[in-house]
């Protein structure tokens, strides 16, 4: 292991932990009935909870026993801190030095430089993940007792699963419709939101705004990447609960009060955004409504979060690439600061591998699933999937479990692909970076 590369390593965690949580659910104590679950749809579960995307071949609250709910339960939270985040917490309490490969790999995962104070910053990471879903689990819990029948040991289990779930961006619900039957209810709906949103921006980012409380003087402003982060999550989130509530009007939305059609509305727009929870029913969406999904799935969330997708910030930098380009400046402008040229590679590099990546795996599930063969059928659930699956969100139109073995197999590998991210995918096949020996002369080209 020693020999491996930082982001080789946090692969090869992740394979680990999927590996694992594969033969857990294949086995007869995973199932709630004689039923068992094949390798197949073990593995793509596994991958699913691990890579906290949300989708499923198998009804979670009924299919799974109790140890198969909390193994999937482990593999989202781990899953969610980033395995190496987490492990490094056992070796910090067992006394244990982190060394410089362990420091490399959670850098690597929080996509954090500044890694000063390593301890006492996954202290933090860990204190606002345990305090945030601690939070949720009790506001659900209260909410719960007042408008279900449920017993204790039910509401509990329901509360700290969903919490944890939300935080984590995993998208897994212990309910058949998901959140649809608590659709016009906002306190479920304000508890929820809130648990995808801070789970979704990034340790970073909640660490710096916290920092406006206690600090002072110069040292009390935040980041370029925390101003990036917030504006765009909630530029996105408002774009996509005023598309589906115009495009939704006479459609899933018809019928329902007003403030209903606005819950659902915003809850689906933040739920998009990595999740993959749902209180509108996926499959019923006009196909306008889904293209806005697609686009905000593609996104995502935030660096350094629970979250997937090409992120927030990769996207407000191609956004001002362009801009730049229009307005003829040599440099990236951002709140007042330029963006260094390695960024603007960097996410390039991240928009080419994320869009090849979903427009390849579109095509061959299309094929797979007949629609090549015709030249009709459903071209946009299979992007919506692929999408779904490469920006671990976990919405789907109905067609997950319908998927044959090797369609599964190839959503498996876009969740894992999408979750690493396309760059550490990228980085860990390339042992070390290659010096150029000599620069070839520069001839114009004409393009556009």
């Amino acid at each position: 292991m020693a020999r491996l590369t930082p982001p080789q390593l946090l692969i090869a965690s992740f394979l680990c932990v999927i590996l694992a949580g594969t033969a857990a659910l294949s086995l007869p104590a995973a199932t709630s009935g004689p039923e068992r679950m094949s390798l197949v749809d073990s593995l793509f579960t596994a991958t699913s909870a691990t890579c906290v995307t949300g989708l499923v071949v198998k009804d979670t609250g009924t299919f799974f026993s109790p140890f198969g709910r909390f193994v999937i339960f482990l593999m989202f939270q781990a899953g969610g801190l980033g395995i190496m985040t987490f492990s490094t917490l056992f070796a910090v309490m067992l006394g244990r030095k982190i060394g410089f490969t362990e420091t490399d790999v959670i850098r690597s995962t929080l996509d954090r430089h500044n890694i000063l104070g390593l301890r006492k910053l996954i202290g933090y990471i860990l204190g606002i993940t345990f305090t945030a879903e601690i939070l949720g689990a009790a506001a659900l819990f209260l909410r719960w007792r007042a408008i279900t029948e449920w017993g204790v040991l039910k509401t509990i289990e329901n509360s700290l699963f969903h919490s944890v779930s939300a935080f984590c961006n995993a998208g897994f619900a212990l309910f058949a419709s998901s959140f649809r039957a608590f659709q016009e209810d906002p306190y479920i709906n304000l508890t929820m939101m809130a648990l995808i949103f801070f789970g979704g921006i990034g340790f970073i980012v909640i660490m710096d705004i916290a920092g406006l409380l206690y600090k002072k003087g110069a040292a009390r402003r935040v980041s370029l990447q925390t101003k990036i982060a917030l504006t765009v999550s909630l530029v996105l989130v408002a774009f996509g609960a005023l598309m589906i509530l115009f495009f939704e009007r006479n459609n899933v939305l018809t019928g329902m009060s007003w403030p209903g059609r606005l819950w659902g509305s915003l809850f689906q727009s933040v739920t998009a955004r990595t999740a993959g929870f749902n209180t509108l029913h996926i499959g019923s969406l006009s196909a306008p409504t889904l293209m806005v999904l697609v686009f905000l799935m593609f996104v995502g969330a935030s660096p350094g979060s629970t979250g997937g997708g090409i992120k927030t910030c990769t996207f407000a930098v191609i956004f001002s690439v362009v801009g730049s380009m229009l307005r003829n400046r040599r440099r990236v402008r951002m709140f007042g600061r330029s963006v260094p040229r390695q960024v603007v590679r960097e996410s390039l590099v991240i928009f080419f591998l994320a869009f090849s990546w979903v427009f390849v795996f579109t095509i061959i599930l299309a094929w797979l699933g007949g629609a090549g063969a015709s030249g009709q059928g459903p071209l946009i659930g299979y992007l919506f999937e692929v999408t779904s699956a490469f920006g671990t969100v976990g919405l789907s139109t109905g067609m997950t479990g319908a998927l044959g073995g090797a369609s599964k197999f190839l959503v498996t590998l876009t969740m894992f692909a999408g979750r690493l991210g396309p760059l550490t995918l990228a980085l860990a096949i390339a042992f070390k970076e290659r010096k150029e020996a000599f620069v070839y002369p520069e001839e114009n080209l004409m393009v556009g």
